[in-house]
């Protein structure tokens, strides 16, 4: 695929998906301060490659993010989803069922870490 194309699809995935992030919240600023090209592609690859795929829609995508997450127990950046997953069309309601699905794998433990996180996203952005 053509490096323009990939950065193009990297921009506007990033910008569907995290644009209700604060700055200081995004991966990518993380890695940028230790290793800027490494950021980049990284960034170029997660966000401008697997992210843009269009095999599965992005509401689709983003619950299993939040399933993958949940059981990892990684609330930190499943917040992170929980805005990705919002911003693309899903609702608080289909979040919290998946967050409950993901209990039988990994335990009631991490669903409640997941749920907090959910709670905080949705205080966040005033949606509670």
């Amino acid at each position: 695929m053509d490096p323009k194309e990939i950065a193009k699809k990297t921009g506007k995935t990033a910008k569907l998906y995290f644009s209700t992030v604060k700055d200081e919240d995004k991966p990518y600023n993380l890695w940028r301060h230790f290793d800027p090209e490494l950021a980049k592609d990284m960034s170029l690859y997660i966000t401008g490659q697997m992210y843009a795929r269009e095999k599965i829609p992005h509401t689709t995508r983003q619950l299993i993010t939040v399933a993958a997450l949940t059981v990892l127990s990684k609330p930190e950046e499943l917040k992170l989803h929980i805005h990705a997953a919002l911003n693309v069309g899903c609702t608080a309601q289909e979040i919290a069922e998946v967050i409950f699905q993901t209990s039988i794998y990994g335990g009631v433990p991490a669903a409640n870490t997941a749920l907090a996180a959910l709670k905080a996203v949705l205080a966040e952005r005033e949606e509670t």
